[in-house]
């Protein structure tokens, strides 16, 4: 009562001033304008006051002016229709060339038809809803910012926490649903999902408002989105409160229609929003609004002004331009027959002054109350918006948002990237979140009086070192163990909150599997599951309707072939540890370095002395005797010596070599696929298995198997009988398998290998619905866990090999290379060849040189044949024999010259003493 009174005061008084002027100059032209606005409201009243405060000033401030408009205002009584009415009203009776209004968007809907009929612009300064721009009406002008402007402020909050799921709540009319296709797409552009949508009436109780927000209670989601009217908003909050929706851990954020009228909501409401944020509409502040607002705490202690009022005040003062340069003729409508069966509206007629006006309003810029005012398809262009929190009796501002910057803390500051090096405090300042908590809410909880995750399981009838569903025959309940469930057991550990889950197998009523992999993970989709553990590949096509976690097993699918002893034990095995040009390199070093020796030791040492088959017996006795670094013969000549050591040299490493592979050879058996690659056995349209209910066979077919032509199973021992029977007793040349299934089956059966992996996989996953907030929780636990010694030993107690002797097909996948790798070839010594090469060729050489040096060209065979007597004549003196024995005469010399044979009835070493050999005399 006491607000109904001072409104009329104030509009006494504005009359009374306007009634003034008209004294003081007659001959301005009064034009009338209609104010459409729910008479009574709070929202009114400011508005109002700012619109006569806005004629006031600009009239008193620009007294040349020639026109002044006179507000006539309608009370659309809170009501679409009543809206329409008045604007029907105005026009009719008064014949307004614009309206100011209405407080609504949808009574702008309405009204926006009858100003386009009429062509009377319709100038609103409080309908946002951006359902309104479709309407594509030039006699509309929204002097205020449109809901979908906030969209994109909002996705960066949310974005910045890194909240995947958030719940809309919104009022039921034309102001609600307008905001929602923006805010959907902005949302779905950061990859957030919306499991729910909450539509409350206007009109709900509060026992159907309670009734909705339990519904809410129950979901793990705790982020939510409110966009409604304040007197809704208050209701709502206060039963969010009451219901226990404001504890630690929830987020509310509100949208501007909310945020930009938090001083008209009561202290009650208020008090339930603590901690909640909002993005409200920033106005600069400049000298002149600080004037204003002075003005109107004075003038108006009892009300608080906000921007709603700052728009009404500046749409009051371009249109007051506008009418002033559009001039005041033609200011009528055109006549309609009213003989006509016509309806009121079609009654109304034309304005002629409409299309002008509308052209000139449309040029209209000037610095306004809040800030620069300027149509631009027929609205306004906000800059910035002010992110602010909820703390006690009023909001704190916490940060603004730019399309330039996003969010940061001040204006002035530059832009920067939500990285990984940047938090959230580097954008915003500090935030006290609902509970009075500090630290940011995860956003998504598993909440205690909600539902448990319903778990589906895989119910396998092989491989159960990895999933196995069991029946207790007792309590007649299904137990599930394996490594993928105790896995899962220990992920769940190692998340930040409990999780609470049931397993369930995905059977029949007999108990048989209800499906392959690919129909379990359906289920996740058609929300008959929760998620979906188990021994679940992580696949392109699967990804298209479920999410998967991290892999938590090693990826990739071998082929498995038996393997065969590829080496023939039998009479010349010692031949096969090396190359056959191994051997004739080496025989062909044997025979050169006895030549060298003998060529360089001829003519001056008696053992390499003799008949013809003699010394071609010694040449080869002593190469190979070398073998065992026993020759008989001694070497007297330093080159000759030198070569033989470096000879020795080669020869131990060539016998070390042999004797090491040719004891590798006889003691290991030398293991060999039967098949090396998957073309081999397309092209040869061999017969190959598969693991029974697994996407394998799908990937087969596309890479050119025929149908026919695979074979599945279902454990590992079936695998192993299909192999050993082979493709000719109705089994399989190869199997494919993933690598889990691979180490179970090579860790029992040691006579198989894995030759290759066709096909690229990404492990095992756990499944969950697409969005699930789960997903990325459970994908970090999985890495602590993989990462710590409690993965290591998951892997220990299940994969443990059941044949000790098996190979780990991850660690060892090959541990038996073939039979020709293991042969020794002349690459392997071809330097020591090379230096036994040099050596000879040295040694050849330095004793050609000398020899040619000193003998006659026709006399080279006679000279080469014949003893070096120098030579020998400096060993007689080193001789032990020389001081007791004597030159022995001629005629001894000559007989043993004509046989060319040393004297060997001594049974002293010929190499004992050179001159007593040579001439085979002994005394």
């Amino acid at each position: 009562m006491k607000r109904n009174k001072s409104l009329l005061v104030f509009f006494i008084s504005i009359f009374i001033l306007v009634e003034l002027s008209r004294g003081q100059n007659n001959r301005k032209t009064e034009v009338n304008v209609g104010v459409v606005t729910d008479v009574g409201t709070v929202l009114s009243d400011i508005e109002m006051r700012c619109i006569n405060l806005s004629l006031a000033d600009f009239y008193s401030s620009r007294p040349q002016f020639q026109t002044r408009l006179i507000p006539n205002i309608a009370d659309s009584r809170n009501d679409v229709v009543g809206a329409a009415a008045a604007a029907l009203k105005l026009i009719k009776n008064k014949q307004v060339v614009a309206i100011l209004g209405p407080q609504t968007s949808m009574q702008a809907h309405f009204m926006i038809d009858i100003g386009q009929k009429s062509q009377v612009p319709i100038v609103s300064y409080s309908a946002t809803s951006p359902s309104l721009t479709s309407l594509r009406s030039p006699y509309f002008f929204r002097a205020t910012y449109e809901d979908s402007f906030q969209v994109n402020a909002i996705s960066s909050i949310i974005k910045l926490f890194g909240w995947r799921e958030v719940v809309i709540v919104y009022v039921d009319n034309t102001f609600g649903e307008g905001i929602m296709p923006h805010l959907t797409d902005a949302l779905q552009e950061i990859n957030v999902r919306i499991p729910y949508r909450s539509v409350i009436s206007l009109n709900a109780t509060d026992h159907e408002i309670s009734l909705e927000l339990s519904k809410m209670m129950t979901m793990p989601t705790r982020v939510f989105i409110v966009h409604m009217s304040t007197s809704l908003a208050s209701r709502i909050f206060t039963k969010i409160n009451e219901i226990g929706l404001m504890k630690a851990g929830y987020v509310w954020i509100l949208t501007n229609g909310i945020a930009d009228q938090l001083s008209s909501i009561n202290e009650t409401g208020i008090e339930a929003m603590q901690g909640v944020l909002g993005v409200k509409t920033y106005v600069r502040k400049f000298k002149e609004l600080e004037k204003f607002r002075a003005r109107w705490r004075k003038m108006f202690p009892e009300v608080e002004l906000n921007a709603f009022g700052l728009w009404a005040y500046d749409a009051a003062t371009a249109l007051a331009i506008a009418i002033e340069e559009a001039g005041t003729n033609n200011m009528t409508f055109s006549n309609v027959d009213l003989g006509r069966n016509v309806s009121e509206l079609e009654a109304l007629g034309l304005s002629q002054y409409g299309p002008k006006l509308i052209q000139i309003l449309s040029q209209v810029q000037f610095k306004g109350l809040a800030g620069d005012f300027c149509f631009f398809k027929g609205q306004l262009q906000p800059s910035v918006l002010e992110i602010v929190n909820v703390i006690g009796t009023r909001e704190r501002s916490i940060g603004f948002w730019t399309e330039e910057n996003g969010l940061v803390k001040k204006l002035d500051q530059e832009q920067q990237s939500v990285g990984a090096l940047s938090t959230w405090k580097d954008h915003l300042k500090h935030i006290i979140w609902p509970g009075e908590a500090n630290s940011v809410p995860k956003g998504w909880e598993i909440p205690t009086n909600g539902k448990r995750l319903r778990i589906g399981v895989p119910k396998r009838t092989g491989y159960t070192d990895l999933v196995e569903v069991k029946k207790d025959p007792i309590t007649n309940s299904q137990k599930v163990k394996g490594f993928c469930i105790d896995f899962f057991k220990a992920v769940t550990e190692a998340m930040p909150y409990d999780v609470s889950y049931d397993f369930f197998p995905f059977e029949k009523s007999d108990g048989t599997p209800a499906g392959d992999h690919n129909d379990l993970v359906y289920q996740v989709y058609l929300g008959k599951y929760d998620a979906v553990v188990g021994d679940t590949t992580i696949l392109a096509n699967r990804s298209s309707y479920v999410d998967f976690t991290f892999p938590y097993t090693k990826s990739g699918m071998g082929l498995i072939v038996p393997v065969e002893d590829q080496v023939k034990r039998n009479s010349i095995s010692f031949l096969k540890p090396l190359t056959w040009k191994l051997w004739m390199t080496s025989f062909f070093f044997f025979f050169l370095i006895g030549f060298t020796v003998w060529f360089v030791e001829h003519r001056i040492n008696p053992d390499f002395r003799g008949p013809a088959k003699y010394q071609a017996s010694t040449i080869f006795w002593f190469a190979f005797s070398t073998m065992v670094f026993a020759p008989r013969e001694r070497v007297l000549s330093f080159g000759a010596r030198l070569l033989v050591i470096t000879w020795y040299f080669i020869v131990l490493v060539l016998t070390q070599s042999y004797t090491a592979s040719l004891a590798s050879l006889l003691t290991t058996r030398q293991l060999d696929p039967t098949i090396t690659s998957m073309r081999s056995l397309i092209e040869k349209g061999e017969k190959v298995g598969y693991t029974r209910t697994s996407f394998i066979f799908g990937k087969l077919t596309e890479a050119g198997f025929a149908r026919s032509s695979l074979i599945p199973f279902d454990t590992a021992d079936d695998c192993d009988e299909l192999l050993r029977k082979g493709p000719e007793n109705g089994g399989v040349s190869a199997a494919f398998m993933e690598v889990p299934y691979m180490r179970l089956f090579l860790g029992q059966y040691c006579t198989y290998q894995v030759v290759e992996e066709p096909f690229s996989v990404d492990g095992f996953g756990f499944v969950f619905p697409i969005g699930s907030p789960l997903v990325a929780d459970v994908s970090r636990a999985i890495l602590k866990v993989a990462e710590s010694t409690k993965g290591r030993d998951l892997e220990q107690a299940w994969f443990k090999k059941k044949d000790e002797t098996c190979p780990d097909p991850v660690t060892n996948p090959d541990p038996n290379p073939s039979t020709k790798s293991r042969q020794l070839g002349v690459d392997s010594f071809w330097v020591l060849f090379l230096v036994a090469f040099a050596m000879c060729v040295f040694t050849l050489g330095k004793f050609s040189f000398f020899f040619f040096k000193k003998t006659q060209v026709n006399n080279l065979w006679q000279e080469f044949n014949q003893p070096d007597m120098d030579s020998y004549l400096n060993r007689v003196e080193k001789c032990s024999c020389s001081s007791s024995r004597h030159m022995p005469d001629n005629n001894t010399q000559e007989v043993n010259q004509a046989n060319n044979q040393p004297d060997t009835s001594n049974p002293t070493s010929l190499s004992e003493c050179l001159l007593c050999m040579d001439y085979g005399e002994h005394q």
